[in-house]
């Protein structure tokens, strides 16, 4: 297994591979796009969100569509960008700056979504193989119950703990601290979804 503590990272090196991330993470893609398309403010309707699940209750699913695979691939950008410049360890400092980015986006007062396309994401950058675990979990889940916060949770759960598992030792530290976060962020739809009354994939309000 690699050693966490080994981070082979500069001063200089770690602020920059930050500000890449969270300059890239912080694009509130569903808010620009939900306005660009003449619907308004996305955090006026449902849960108030700007990630695709509430770009969904919108009523446009290529809207939605386009929000996931946008707020995915700032995740998968920041990663491969840092990595290209500075080795692998800048690249996870940098996909968890942009995790952090699309959470707290500076632009919109830092209430932004709930990161877990972005978690995807970056996990596509740092091991695709497990990006592809996460997608098969959170679409059976979702398909089975129509939950996308169970969805979520789910997933991000068995991330790092397969991570772990196969020895990606600072991959899992960091996706694991990124679980968390996003479990906090979900806590009010951890709440309606042990009183039943968690909203549903494809309702509205």
């Amino acid at each position: 297994m690699a050693e966490f503590w080994t981070w082979q990272l500069s001063p200089q090196t770690a602020l920059a591979a930050a500000i890449i991330g969270y300059l890239l993470g912080s694009i509130p893609f569903g808010l620009v796009l939900t306005r660009m398309a003449g619907l308004g403010d996305v955090r006026n309707i449902g849960s108030g969100n700007i990630g695709a699940t509430n770009v969904l209750r919108t009523g446009n699913k290529s809207l939605a569509a386009a929000t996931l695979l946008l707020d995915a691939f700032k995740g998968t950008a920041a990663v491969l960008v840092v990595w290209h410049f500075f080795g692998e360890d800048a690249a996870i400092l940098a996909g968890f700056a942009a995790f952090i980015g699309h959470i707290f986006p500076v632009w919109i007062g830092f209430k932004g979504g709930k990161g877990v396309a972005t978690y995807l994401g970056i996990l596509l950058g740092l091991a695709p193989f497990m990006a592809l675990i996460f997608a098969i979990i959170w679409l059976v889940i979702a398909f089975t119950t129509r939950y996308s916060s169970l969805s979520a949770l789910v997933a991000t759960l068995v991330i790092p703990v397969a991570l772990w598992i196969l020895g990606a030792d600072k991959i899992a530290a960091v996706m694991a601290l990124m679980t968390v976060i996003s479990w906090y962020k979900h806590r009010a739809n951890i709440v309606r979804l042990t009183a039943g009354t968690e909203t549903k994939i494809g309702a509205k309000g």
